[in-house]
């Protein structure tokens, strides 16, 4: 493409390859055709006049589109689909006169939409699973390492690194079910006519509702569906778009959910994206080590959440049997939707093949805080010893706030220790140092995360290994 020229950044930096080719031109318009040669096949098998040497002719000339041709036409009919059905006839003359025949554009735009669509949910199912395969196995290997669990942003009891995974997973496994859900009720429209009412088949086919209803279980099973829609205006109705935007919206949210939290703990250093050895981190800071990919996930994230609202204005504001209000918008929404979902889940499964764990940094923070933790284990010592639960949960709220003090002042504390002088315990400072050890405050953490990996078996037996290179 030239670059005098604007061109979308899903295009030139984030989409993958087959997505772009899934939404091109040619796909889209090759598609068209497709279409036009099942209904003239349909039409021809079902008694039309519509002859084998047309269906044939229309058939070998699916890819030799005129883009020229097209574009000058358009320019004088100002409508797209009739251009397209004139550089089909000057392709195949002695179809010509047959294209399109009994449909209205909606036959061609709305199915060959709805193809699209299900080739890219049925791709962006297969990244996402493995990006939930990475984070099983990245859970699994990390079920028993204690960490600081945070609520508030605030220190709060022990997890596991693998536990806070599965949580990521978790949210990903239930965007798997409602992708599914949504592929499964996809259906396409058929050749409805004008107003989806079927008209003008009926004159062709002499009012004989069967061959019509034939006419369009053939289409939907060349075209790989297991039916229509029931009713229609002259469009499927577009409460589809928004169940399809809808679950890659859902996809967003947990990626943003990762990204940040991915974010939170990069600044700790405790858990990293990968970083190349030649990459550069600051233009101007050297030293710099930013989680560039995961602010990527979380900007495109918020983008294709915001995308989402497109489909639901467009859904709401159809008039009647169709108003076309919806086209311009649906051609940018829908495609830039599966393009940014597409987008974060390559950056997703790059960064989940590679996440970096830094142990020592982690037990080091586990060690300043665990002391604090562990009081109420202490104080329930101390009662089992003889000691007033009132009276030592008062001395370990005192010493904790002077120990919080000192920490905040940059100086050093020693709370077991503090706590050790005082008699009402009753326990010496190596009977304190005993319960500090952190696997004693994980609770089910590894448990948790092993029967909730293996009840995802059969789910993670789908995944198959994708390229989570990213260029840029």
């Amino acid at each position: 493409m030239s670059k005098e020229v604007y061109e979308s950044p899903l295009s030139s930096r984030y989409a993958s390859p087959y997505m772009l080719r899934l939404f091109s031109s040619d796909t889209r318009y090759q598609t068209w055709r497709r279409l036009w040669v099942e209904l003239a096949r349909a039409e021809h098998e079902l008694g039309l006049p519509v002859s084998a040497e047309q269906v044939a002719e229309l058939e070998a000339h699916i890819t030799d589109i005129d883009y020229d041709f097209v574009a000058e036409d358009e320019k004088k009919v100002r409508h797209d689909v009739m251009a397209h059905v004139h550089a089909f006839g000057k392709a195949a003359p002695s179809a010509a006169g047959i294209i399109h025949l009994g449909a209205t554009s909606c036959y061609v735009t709305d199915n060959a939409d709805m193809i699209i669509y299900r080739d890219a949910l049925s791709y962006i199912r297969r990244e996402l699973l493995c990006v939930i395969k990475n984070l099983a196995d990245f859970a699994m290997k990390y079920k028993d390492l204690p960490t600081l669990g945070y609520t508030h942003y605030q220190p709060a009891q022990l997890v596991t690194v693998g536990k806070r995974a599965s949580l990521w997973l978790q949210d990903l496994v239930m965007d798997l079910e409602e992708l599914d859900f949504t592929a499964g009720r996809l259906k396409l429209l058929g050749c409805r006519g004008t107003t989806g009412t079927e008209a003008s088949f009926m004159d062709l086919f002499a009012g004989d509702g069967e061959k019509i209803d034939r006419m369009n279980r053939m289409i939907c099973e060349r075209f790989g569906f297991d039916s229509c829609f029931d009713v229609s205006g002259q469009t499927y109705t577009r409460k589809t778009d928004s169940a399809i935007l809808n679950a890659l919206s859902a996809i967003a949210q947990s990626a943003y959910k990762f990204g940040s939290d991915m974010r939170l703990l990069q600044h700790d250093r405790q858990v990293e994206e990968p970083f190349e050895s030649t990459q550069i981190g600051s233009s101007a800071m050297a030293y710099k080590r930013n989680p560039m990919r995961c602010e990527r996930i979380c900007s495109l994230s918020r983008y294709l959440m915001a995308d989402t609202g497109n489909a639901y204005m467009t859904a709401s504001t159809q008039w009647l049997e169709r108003t076309l209000d919806d086209s311009a918008n649906r051609r940018i929404s829908l495609p830039e939707g599966f393009l940014c979902a597409d987008a974060i889940l390559r950056l997703m499964m790059n960064v989940t093949s590679g996440m970096v764990v830094n142990e020592k940094i982690i037990e080091r923070t586990v060690r300043e805080y665990l002391p604090f933790i562990a009081t109420e284990n202490l104080m329930m010592e101390a009662v089992k010893r003889g000691g007033d639960r009132q009276k030592l949960h008062e001395i370990i709220r005192q010493a904790s706030m002077e120990a919080t003090a000192k920490m905040k002042n940059g100086e050093g504390c020693d709370l077991i220790s503090a706590l050790s002088k005082r008699p009402e315990f009753g326990m010496t400072e190596e009977e304190m140092n005993a319960v500090l050890d952190p696997s004693l405050y994980t609770g089910r953490s590894g448990e948790q995360v092993r029967r909730y990996v293996e009840k995802l078996a059969p789910v993670l037996d789908q995944a198959m290994p994708m390229d989570s290179e990213i260029s840029i």
